[in-house]
């Protein structure tokens, strides 16, 4: 009898107990997109859609246990790391992933929340420039968290651009900075790609306050396709495809008092069943 796999995400982020950012977007996220979710957690933020409250940390021997306990026997196709709040944090993930096989990485550097609460300790930034950079294939910043990696104002697409050539010098990959923040019709997000080159995706600006989780969302939507074996450009296109139709369609519904979650689940897909070899 053939037997089958289906394709694996692992999430390395924070939790969200209003259910529309962190751990909870990036499982509802790869299931929406036919991927098995398996997840680690990071801290313990309490929050709800009206902003985080408090933070209370997981000790980094948690951590390195969850992510050992999950690649010796869930292997992931893909990783998704997003709240990474402690230099201990950055050490404790980077050392442990490098003790296993080599797969695509998508870094989410979740620095500020939707409501504008600052979630990351200052002396992090150097710790994930140093080292998780250099083990992650795309790092997906928006435009506030591009503005504290390229210690530069980012308001408009002209700063965006010239934020992208300062932190290409930190040592990623490729980069995604996200435009979601700017004040046009239109939002447009670039692509740096392996080569350097870069690449413009345009999207029409949705009048809603309902985009609570929407870069936890995103980095886990192009890591669900990265797993699903497709190029580094096609995922990130298909993820912003995703993320705009998940806030297109939750843009009627109320939940909560603040910015509410999008709607993950407007076209479920069914578990990929891929063949073993």
């Amino acid at each position: 009898m053939k037997k089958y796999k289906y394709p694996s995400v692992l999430t390395i982020a924070g939790f969200d107990g209003s259910g529309g950012a962190g751990i909870q977007a990036d499982i509802k996220t790869a299931s929406a997109l036919g991927c098995f979710s398996t997840s680690v957690l990071t801290a313990l933020p309490v929050q709800n859609t009206q902003g985080v409250r408090t933070i209370y940390p997981v000790p980094v021997e948690a951590v390195a246990d969850q992510i050992k306990a999950i690649l010796d026997d869930i292997f992931p196709d893909a990783i998704k790391i997003g709240m990474v709040h402690t230099p201990q944090l950055v050490e404790t993930i980077v050392s442990t992933l490098s003790q296993y096989k080599r797969i695509p990485i998508v870094f989410d550097p979740v620095m500020v929340a939707t409501s504008g609460h600052r979630l990351i300790e200052e002396k992090t930034i150097t710790a994930i420039t140093e080292e998780l950079f250099p083990i992650a294939d795309l790092v997906t910043p928006n435009m506030d968290e591009a503005a504290i990696l390229a210690g530069m104002k980012v308001e408009t697409l002209e700063d965006l651009y010239a934020a992208g050539e300062k932190i290409k010098q930190l040592g990623c990959k490729s980069i995604l900075l996200k435009g979601g923040h700017q004040e046009t019709s239109s939002i447009t997000s670039l692509l740096y790609d392996e080569h350097w080159q870069y690449h413009s995706f345009e999207t029409l600006k949705l009048n809603t306050n309902n985009t609570h989780g929407s870069g936890c969302t995103l980095s886990s939507a192009i890591a669900a396709y990265l797993a699903q074996g497709k190029s580094l450009y096609d995922s990130v296109s298909l993820g912003q495809k995703y993320v705009y139709e998940a806030i297109k369609n939750g843009i009627d519904v109320q939940t909560g008092h603040g910015n509410g979650p999008l709607n993950h689940f407007f076209n479920p897909q069914k578990l990929i069943k891929n063949e073993m070899v």
